[in-house]
C-alpha cells in the first residue's frame, strides 16, 4: 500500500520584502485508498503544500521531509515525483498551445507506464473515460486547455487522473469555479477513482460543498501554516455551521 509521508514541513518563499515560511511545521500521512480533505481559509498555506509536494521551484523547503513508500520524494525531480505515482491537478491549469489533448495523454501514459499503450487499446480507454465525465469526443483533437471553460479544464484534470492511475492525487481546489453540474461531474470521476482503493487522495478546498459529493475518510484544518486540527466528515459539519474564526490568528500565512 502507498503511503505519502509529510513530516514537520517548512516551507518558505521570496517575496518583495524579504523570505517568508508559510508551511511552519506540517504532519500529514496519507495512505492509498484514503481520502483526505484538506480546508481553511485564504491564506492558510493550503495550495503551497500541494505545490511543494509536486516541486514547484517558486517554493524552497527549508526542513522536514515527504517520502512516498519510504523514498525521498524532495531529492527527485518533477517528472520523477510523477513517474513514482504522485498526481497534481491545478487550480488554474495552464494552455498547452500546440499540444493535442491525445498527444498530451498518450505521452503521459508512456512516461508513467515506461511504454507506449496500444493505440488501439488507449484510443478506447479515452473515448470511454471522456463519455463517463460528458466531454465531447471532440477535445480529444483540440489544445490541452485552450479556449476551454473552467468547468471543461477541470474535467480534463480527472481524465488525467483517471488514465494515469497515480498513487497519490493532491487536488487542488478542484472545485473553483465550478457551476453545480460541473462539480458533480468532476466529483463522479474523484469517487470512481477513490472507489478502486488504488489511489490515496488530498482533496484542498475552501468550501464544503464539494464534500456533499465526495466524502472524506479525514479532515484537516489548516491555519497559519499548520494543521490546527484533524477530525473524521464531521468536522467539515461543523466548519460549515462556525467558520475559521476559531482557528485564525493574526499574521497568519499566505499563499
Amino acid at each position: 500500500m502507498a503511503t505519502l509521508e509529510i513530516r514537520d514541513l517548512h516551507v518558505s518563499v521570496e517575496t518583495e520584502n524579504g523570505t517568508k515560511e508559510i508551511l511552519k511545521g506540517v504532519d500529514l500521512t496519507v495512505k492509498q485508498g484514503e481520502t483526505h480533505a484538506i480546508m481553511g481559509p485564504n491564506g492558510s498555506g493550503k495550495s503551497t503544500l500541494a505545490y511543494s509536494v509536486a516541486g514547484h521551484p517558486k517554493y524552497t523547503v527549508t526542513s522536514g521531509t515527504v517520502t512516498l513508500d519510504g523514498e525521498d520524494v524532495l531529492a527527485m525531480t518533477v517528472d520523477e515525483r510523477a513517474r513514482a505515482g504522485m498526481f497534481l491537478a491545478m487550480q488554474y491549469p495552464v494552455e498547452v498551445p500546440g499540444v493535442s489533448v491525445s498527444n498530451f495523454l498518450r505521452t503521459s501514459a508512456t512516461a508513467i507506464r515506461g511504454e507506449a499503450p496500444k493505440l488501439r487499446t488507449w484510443v478506447k480507454e479515452v473515448r470511454t473515460a471522456m463519455e463517463t465525465l460528458q466531454m465531447d469526443p471532440a477535445f480529444a483533437e483540440r489544445n490541452v486547455n485552450e479556449g476551454f471553460s473552467g468547468g471543461e479544464k477541470k474535467r480534463h484534470e480527472i481524465l488525467q487522473m483517471e488514465l494515469l492511475k497515480p498513487k497519490i492525487a493532491i487536488l487542488d481546489e478542484t472545485d473553483s469555479g465550478l457551476d453545480v453540474d460541473a462539480l458533480r461531474q468532476v466529483s463522479e470521476g474523484v469517487n470512481r477513482v477513490r472507489e478502486t482503493g488504488e489511489v490515496g487522495t488530498l482533496l484542498i478546498t475552501h468550501y464544503t460543498r464539494i464534500l456533499r459529493y465526495i466524502t472524506p475518510d479525514f479532515v484537516h484544518v489548516f491555519a497559519n501554516g499548520r494543521i490546527a486540527e484533524s477530525g473524521g466528515p464531521e468536522l467539515a459539519d461543523k466548519l460549515e455551521t462556525e467558520g475559521y474564526e476559531a482557528y485564525t490568528t493574526k499574521g497568519g500565512a499566505s499563499a
